[in-house]
C-alpha cells in the first residue's frame, strides 16, 4: 500500500480515558509538532468528573462523557460518536472499563491499549505492586492491539524500566509513566506512517530493529575478594 503524502494526511485518532489523562497530554503535545502524523480529534470518557475530559474541552477537542452502566450501550454510543468524527485509531489511556467484545471486534487492529507492566507478565489491576511482590528487576510498559481478553492482544513495542530496592508502588508507577509518555506517542507515527502491521498473530514494524544491548540489574560490582572457607 503506498504511504500517504504526510503533508496532506494526518490520521484521526479517539481516546479513551477514565481519569486525569497523562497519556492523552503527551499525544497532544507529540501533535503539536506540525510534521507528527496524526491528531487528536476526539475524547470519551465514562466518568464525568474526570480530569483529563476538562484537560481535552479546555483544549478545544470534541469530547464526550460517556456512562459506562453497560458494556453494550456504551460501546453504542461510542462508536457513533467516534464515527462521527471520522475516527480511524482508537487509543485507551488509563480507560478503566473492560469493552464489549463487539465494539472491540470492530475496531480490531485499529484499537491500541498501553498498560504499566512489560506483558504478559503482570496483567490486571495494579501490575506495579505485582512486580514488586515478584521481586523482578525490570518492568515497564507495553502498546499491544486490543483484544477481547483484558490486557491481551498483539505486542507493538515496549519500554524497560529498572526496579530499585526502596521502590514502592508510588515511585515505580512514576518512572514507568515517564516511559509510556515517550513510548505512546512513538507507537502512534509508526501507526499512522503505516509501519505496523499483524502479522499471523504478532507485529511486524517496518524499519525497525532490536537494540544491540542488553541491560543488567543489578550492574556488575566491584569484585571482592573470595571468602575465606568458601568452596
Amino acid at each position: 500500500m503506498p504511504r500517504r503524502a504526510e503533508a496532506m494526511f494526518r490520521l484521526r485518532v479517539g481516546v479513551l480515558i477514565s481519569g486525569r489523562g497523562s497519556n492523552l497530554r503527551a499525544l497532544l503535545a507529540a501533535c503539536a509538532d506540525t510534521t507528527y502524523p496524526a491528531e487528536i480529534a476526539a475524547v470519551v470518557s465514562d466518568r464525568a468528573e474526570a480530569p483529563g475530559l476538562a484537560f481535552a474541552q479546555s483544549a478545544g477537542i470534541c469530547s464526550a462523557f460517556i456512562p459506562h452502566h453497560a458494556q453494550q450501550a456504551f460501546a453504542a454510543q461510542a462508536e457513533v460518536f467516534f464515527r462521527h468524527q471520522g475516527i480511524q485509531l482508537v487509543c485507551l489511556a488509563g480507560f478503566m472499563r473492560v469493552l464489549d467484545a463487539g465494539f472491540v471486534e470492530a475496531w480490531r487492529d485499529r484499537m491500541i491499549n498501553i498498560h504499566p507492566s512489560l506483558l504478559p507478565a503482570f496483567p490486571g489491576l495494579h501490575p506495579q505492586s505485582q512486580a514488586l511482590a515478584a521481586g523482578v528487576r525490570f518492568t515497564g510498559c507495553t502498546v499491544h492491539y486490543v483484544r477481547p481478553e483484558v490486557d491481551a492482544g498483539p505486542i507493538i513495542a515496549q519500554a524497560v524500566v529498572a526496579t530499585r530496592a526502596d521502590d514502592d508502588e508510588t515511585s515505580l508507577s512514576a518512572r514507568i509513566l515517564s516511559a509510556e509518555h515517550r513510548l505512546y506517542p512513538l507507537v502512534v507515527r509508526l501507526i499512522a506512517e503505516e509501519r505496523v502491521q499483524v502479522v499471523a498473530g504478532k507485529v511486524e514494524i517496518e524499519g525497525w530493529q532490536a537494540p544491540r544491548r542488553a541491560m543488567l540489574n543489578p550492574r556488575e560490582p566491584p569484585r571482592k575478594s573470595p571468602v575465606r572457607g568458601w568452596s
